[in-house]
């Protein structure tokens, strides 16, 4: 789920930015502090939105920069166990298929994609043995947030489709016309 963050820290202000506006400069620091950050607790950080309160500057002797006691906004992806997410087939293998839900891509492991035995074909294609039914990359998918694990640099997220109303979209839409 996406989410706006807000935090309040001090925040570096280097010398080679104290030409520009202070919240720019403030931003700026902020936007290469969080880039690519993972946290358990915050998430997935996207974007530094905004820069809402700035306090006065503390001079650290010898350091030569400025910290600001700042209050700032964060858009932020965290998964939350159970949660439904929509996504796209972005690959395929021979143990499942990695969905792309936003940020990063979830694997759903061959026996989490359908209620049937499945297998892989040579042209990259899970294949459901007696419904016939098959996933491939590009598929629109909903599935749900079966594992989370941030054990890893990036968040290992594990997915399911096999409950009523998950699945392939097109799955999905077959079932409602059926009923």
């Amino acid at each position: 789920m996406f989410y706006v963050v807000e935090i309040e820290d001090y925040v570096r202000v280097s010398p080679e930015n104290f030409d520009k506006p202070l919240k720019e400069a403030i931003i700026k620091e902020l936007e290469k502090l969080y880039e690519e950050y993972i946290d358990e607790e915050i998430g997935i950080v996207i974007k530094v939105i905004d820069v809402s309160k700035i306090g006065e500057g503390i001079i650290i002797p010898e350091d030569g920069a400025v910290y600001y006691n700042s209050v700032f906004s964060l858009l932020v992806f965290k998964p939350i166990l159970n949660e439904l997410v929509y996504g796209k087939i972005s690959q395929i293998t021979n143990f499942g298929a990695f969905i792309n839900i936003g940020v990063i891509d979830a694997l759903i492991h061959i026996t989490q994609t359908m209620d049937d035995y499945v297998s892989f074909s040579k042209s990259n294609v899970l294949i459901g043995k007696n419904t016939k039914k098959s996933l491939k990359k590009g598929d629109l998918c909903l599935a749900r947030i079966v594992a989370i694990s941030y054990k890893t640099t990036i968040p290992k997220i594990g997915l399911t489709m096999r409950q009523p109303g998950l699945g392939k979209l097109d799955w999905i839409e077959k079932e409602k016309k059926k009923k």
